[in-house]
């Protein structure tokens, strides 16, 4: 709930400190004391549209606070977290507005951004009255209101859930079709070029491999004289092998006259011999080894040519002709399967249409019955509120199935006939200020528990209307307030009674300005203000003796 609002430089504003608590706060006052500023004030903290013709003459900057006290599952913690806002005890929202017309906006201390805020506030604070644009009178808000009379949330919940297995079969079937269509109109294309690779057969690092085995055989003739020199070299008329072994032989007949100093050469040496062994046959290997066909030569070319025109052909690498091959081969693949595979997708699709269809019915059902429900239960507020030749209709309107969407394949509107006999249309069309507003408090009275929102702000909903009309507006105020919490402008002194709290704006006039100031009334102080309202400037002993009756009356 709101716990306090803080205003500084606002219009008439000098410096307000403003605490509220539970149940029905009543906020009362003459006409221009500055009632109406207040709840600007309290819009500029929850996101409103600023204006720097707000800020009070002869300052800077404007600035409003508004603190909360939240359950620690309403929804707006998790809003806060989601943006990176820390853990906190309460909730604070500031607008600092400055004379340029630029606002700054902080939750919790940290910068926001003012659409946020704008959403966040609509989760803390619902304002009705006769200017009110959103809430009960935004018609987008009704089908969710309707919903949450009926306590709908297991039905809702199961439609959009089907609705987006719905969606998501959809897809898959068009991606489906369009694949298929693509792959029809490409089918001779695949197939050709899929009989040219499979001809071709290109395997990875083959490219290399020819590359190599070319490059060996266009210098065949270099190859085969430096070998041939190599052979001379090692195994001629003194083979490097045996000369090694000989002069290791040598050395052993005076080993041991050395004592010692020759044994490092003789094993060098019979090493030399065995490595010079092992040359001379590798090399023998590498002469026998040695193809100098030309015809060799030519098929290597060929096909090294071949895989590198086909590479270019299809702007790849000779390498990925092998992966091109078997992308190709699989799109065959699935062209040849996929008439089969869209009747499949196809027949889950309209499994899923018919289960979101089945869902939504039952939800339509079930919000027919609360629309008769809820039109009941208005009718008998709506006598009392001297508003009983209207007549309210909850409409429910079925939805073409290309409209349809996670919430369902029905539309609602409250509507509303001000005369018997007459069509009913938009509330915030067809009433008057003073009626609308008093038909707003008998839907919220019967909505109470719908929105969520836990503090409720009514603006003048009494206005034109007196006596046992203005007690039945209290005494429904009274009531909303047992579940939320309720802060009422009023003019109308059986209202006032009713509050739990009572705070008077009053204007206070100095030589070259006026600024609004704010106390909170209890005892005589608040039977005198209630007197004040029900007998004018003049305060009469009869008017104090009723208004202690009326409080006395909004007691019990």
């Amino acid at each position: 709930m709101l716990r306090s609002l803080s205003v500084r430089n606002l219009v008439l504003i000098d410096s307000l400190e403003l605490e509220f608590g539970p149940g029905l706060s009543v906020l009362t006052g003459e006409t221009g004391a500055g009632k109406s500023i207040l709840l600007d004030a309290l819009g500029l903290a929850l996101g409103a549209r600023a204006d720097s013709q707000l800020i009070r003459r002869g300052a800077d900057s404007a600035s409003v606070s508004a603190s909360f006290e939240l359950a620690t599952g309403h929804p707006a913690w998790a809003m806060l977290d989601e943006q990176g806002f820390e853990p906190a005890d309460e909730l604070i929202l500031r607008r600092v507005l400055g004379a340029d017309g630029r606002s700054r906006a902080f939750a919790n201390g940290q910068p926001a951004n003012v659409a946020w805020l704008r959403e966040l506030g609509g989760l803390l604070v619902e304002i009705e009255g006769q200017s009110a644009a959103g809430g009960l009178l935004d018609v987008k808000n009704h089908r969710d209101l309707l919903d949450s009379y009926a306590a709908n949330s297991k039905e809702r919940a199961e439609t959009a859930t089907r609705f987006d297995a719905w969606r998501a079969a959809t897809a898959a079937l068009d991606k489906a079709r369009a694949d298929l269509v693509q792959a029809q109109r490409d089918e001779e294309y695949l197939r050709h070029v899929s009989a040219e690779l499979e001809a071709l057969a290109p395997q990875p690092g083959e490219e290399d491999s020819l590359a190599s085995e070319r490059a060996r055989l266009m210098n065949g003739q270099n190859l085969s004289a430096a070998m041939s020199d190599a052979q001379d070299e090692i195994s001629g008329e003194h083979p490097a092998a045996a000369s090694l072994r000989a002069a290791a032989r040598t050395l052993e007949h005076v080993k041991q006259a050395a004592g010692g100093h020759l044994d490092g050469a003789i094993a060098a040496l019979s090493r030399a011999a065995i490595e010079a062994a092992e040359a001379e046959a590798a090399l023998d290997e590498a002469v026998r080894g040695l193809d100098l066909d030309p015809r060799r030569l030519e098929a290597a070319e060929e096909r090294l040519f071949a895989l590198r025109a086909l590479a270019r052909k299809h702007n790849t690498s000779a390498d990925s002709l092998s992966a091109l091959l078997d992308d190709f081969r699989h799109r065959l693949e699935q062209l040849d399967r996929g008439g089969a595979e869209v009747a499949r997708l196809s027949e889950t699709s309209e499994a899923a249409r018919n289960e979101y269809l089945r869902a939504a019915k039952q939800l339509g059902a079930a919000r027919a019955r609360a629309a008769k429900a809820l039109d009941k239960s208005l009718k008998g507020e709506l006598a009392p509120l001297k508003l009983g030749g209207a007549s309210f209709h909850t409409r429910v309107d079925e939805l073409e199935e290309s409209d349809a969407g996670p919430g369902g394949l029905q539309r609602v509107r409250f509507e509303i006939a001000t005369n018997p006999g007459a069509l009913p249309g938009p509330l915030e069309k067809i009433a008057s200020g003073g009626e609308r507003a008093r038909f707003l408090l008998a839907l919220k009275v019967c909505l109470t528990r719908s929105s969520g929102v836990p503090s409720l702000i009514f603006d003048e909903v009494d206005e034109g209307v007196g006596g046992a009309v203005a007690n039945a507006v209290g005494e429904r105020l009274a009531r909303l307030a047992e579940d939320v919490q309720v802060l009422v402008v009023t003019h109308s002194p059986q209202v006032a009674a009713r509050g739990g709290r009572h705070i008077r704006v009053y204007k206070q006039n100095a030589k070259n300005s006026a600024r609004a100031e704010i106390e909170t009334l209890i005892g005589e102080a608040r039977q005198e203000e209630i007197a004040r309202m029900l007998s004018g400037a003049e305060i009469t002993d009869e008017a104090r003796a009723a208004a202690q009756s009326l409080i006395a009356s909004g007691l019990t």
